[in-house]
């Protein structure tokens, strides 16, 4: 039996059609000439990022983040490195593919053996977005992320977070920054709103971490995260080993820095981080950081702080701040393969002191405060998808002053109790754009055991491209 081709005579029947030949055939032909430039612009932006691509991979050579082979990184659902596509004769062309637009959805059940709302870490001053979270059904930290080349020398990104506390929807603008692209000797300056480079987690979005909540350190130190306006300056070292040195200038508005600089500087870090392969299963990444802040009026309020929901403001802590932190993690995947199993370790420390004035009203006095604290964690896929996870928590701290009462009443004082935490943690990914997450902590942040649960999950949607190691 003979085999009709009906595609081939369906055309033959509407080429015999002189009213579609003379109108539909041409349209047809814009079209086609249409697709054509799309690809023809295309392979134009391709050609581009290949060139720039090898002109920049001796600079970063050694990068950990370029030179450990893709498969040995773990999953994450984050759209973050700007790469340069456009060129100076034709931005306006690669621009009609921008901004990439993202929106990350984050939602969670939590149960919690004692109430949020009554949280306190003992002998740190909360503040920032600090505590637990909400019992039941609630809004994560969803957020709306628009980046873009604007040419080929600056790169931009914007990011709309919402969260949810007390019942209410919050909508703050939690990225707002420049990046340059390409500068000569490995320079890259930063400018805007944007997360501190310190330490290992503090510049990583909340959905990229292993956990659902930040560690207790951050929580104390930096109520979650260190975020500010400013510039930073980052330099590449031209080394065999990845070796990054930074520096960054900040407003120093935000907690925990809570300064008054004025036309000033109110804060300022510096950093450095190095890092290599062992062998192609391998890789590792070492930091040490520092911040100094002349806080002006640092306050507990966090979210969930029972000192929120006095009628009067809680005392308030003006004076020398400074932090120091080391940062390590530790990757394995077998023959650089992390689709079969990964393990990652990950390890950080600091240390706090103040040394000023709390003052609430008409009262004041001295303060001269320790504050240090660590985790430890980690993660491993066993198989596919699958992910276990262990994390402790541990601090301390020591307050002394001329009014006990002022440093209690600000939660400085730890009254004899070092907060601890230990958390279990599991999850599945479908592909790296979804995720869902179960998580128990046993939290002794104060001397009342609060028993958590928590299952939460992610998805990606949009636009995503490759992040930091």
């Amino acid at each position: 039996m003979k085999k009709v081709n009906l595609p081939m005579l369906g055309m033959v029947a509407i080429l015999s059609n002189p009213a579609f030949a003379a109108d539909e055939i041409e349209q047809l032909r814009q079209q086609l000439d249409l697709l054509k430039q799309d690809y023809e612009r295309r392979i134009s932006n391709l050609e581009q990022r290949l060139e720039q691509a090898e002109s920049q991979q001796k600079a970063a050579a050694s990068d950990p983040a370029t030179t450990i082979s893709p498969e040995a990184a773990p999953v994450q659902v984050v759209a973050e490195q700007p790469v340069s596509t456009a060129t100076p004769a034709n931005n306006s062309e690669a621009n009609s593919f921008n901004p990439a637009i993202s929106l990350i959805l984050d939602g969670r059940y939590s149960y919690f053996s004692q109430d949020p709302d009554d949280y306190q870490l003992s002998g740190f001053m909360l503040g920032g977005e600090a505590g637990p979270g909400e019992r039941g059904f609630s809004l994560g930290h969803s957020e709306l992320i628009m980046s873009a080349n604007a040419d080929d020398k600056f790169y931009g990104r914007f990011t709309l977070a919402l969260a949810e506390h007390d019942g209410e929807t919050e909508v703050e603008i939690e990225e707002a920054f420049f990046q340059t692209l390409g500068l000569d000797y490995g320079l890259q300056i930063t400018g805007g709103r944007f997360y501190s480079d310190i330490g290992y987690l503090n510049s990583q979005h909340a959905h990229q971490w292993d956990f659902v909540d930040a560690p207790l350190i951050y929580r104390g130190l930096f109520g979650n995260q260190l975020l500010d306006d400013g510039v930073q300056l980052n330099w590449l070292a031209p080394t065999d080993v990845y070796l990054s040195f930074g520096s960054e200038l900040f407003r120093g508005s935000r907690f925990p820095l809570s300064a008054d600089a004025g036309n000033g500087i109110g804060a300022y870090t510096v950093y450095a981080k190095a890092g290599g392969d062992v062998g192609i299963s391998n890789s590792w990444q070492a930091g040490v950081s520092y911040l100094d802040a002349d806080t002006d009026g640092r306050s507990a309020s966090g979210h969930g702080h029972s000192d929120t929901q006095d009628t009067h403001e809680p005392p308030a802590f003006s004076g020398d701040s400074k932090t120091w932190g080391v940062d390590l993690v530790w990757k394995w995947a077998p023959d650089g393969n992390r689709r079969q199993r990964n393990l990652q370790l990950q390890y950080e420390y600091y240390r706090r002191d103040d040394d000023g004035m709390l003052v609430e009203g008409d009262e004041f006095g001295t303060y001269q405060g320790e504050q240090s604290g660590w985790y430890a964690q980690a993660v491993y896929q066993f198989i596919p998808r699958w992910r276990f996870g262990l994390r402790y928590d541990a601090l301390d701290s020591a307050a002394a002053g001329s009014d006990p009462d002022l440093i209690h009443e600000a939660g400085l004082d730890n009254e004899g109790h070092k907060p601890s935490r230990w958390s279990l943690m599991t999850d599945w990914s479908n592909s790296e754009f979804s995720r869902f997450r179960l998580q128990y902590n046993h939290d002794e942040s104060s001397p009342v055991v609060d028993d958590q649960w928590m299952l939460q999950y992610l998805l990606s949607l949009g636009a995503h491209g490759a992040h930091k190691y």
